[in-house]
């Protein structure tokens, strides 16, 4: 599933109201309530009504790797060690190696000018 994420300024924003949330917890049992205000920010900004306010918490583009070279699909993080959605980089993957992806196939992620 394809999720909009947030750049820099907008997860700025959003974890501020995503901590105005906490500090209003005592004040409300619903969690829709609670954090009405980052859950309506988010579908603001991307148009996608996320329902669970942890979950915007993770949507930063700054914390997701480059695209994977085969399925052109982003990596999870920059760490990651082989493709999650088609499993590419496994094939060469022991266990052993603790190295990204990006770290042992440098070739396939220099970017064309």
């Amino acid at each position: 599933m394809d999720i909009p994420m947030l750049d820099e300024d907008e997860y700025k924003i959003a974890q501020q109201l995503y901590k105005k949330g906490f500090r209003n917890r005592k004040n409300f049992k619903d969690r829709k309530i609670q954090f009405k205000e980052l859950l309506d920010f988010y579908k603001e900004i991307t148009g996608f009504e996320e329902t669970e306010p942890n979950a915007i918490m993770h949507h930063r583009i700054e914390e997701i790797g480059p695209d994977c070279p085969k399925c052109r699909k982003p990596l999870r993080k920059k760490q990651a060690r082989y493709c999650v959605a088609c499993g590419f980089g496994k094939e060469d993957l022991t266990s052993s190696d603790t190295k990204p992806l990006v770290e042992r196939r440098p070739d396939l992620f220099e970017k064309e000018n």
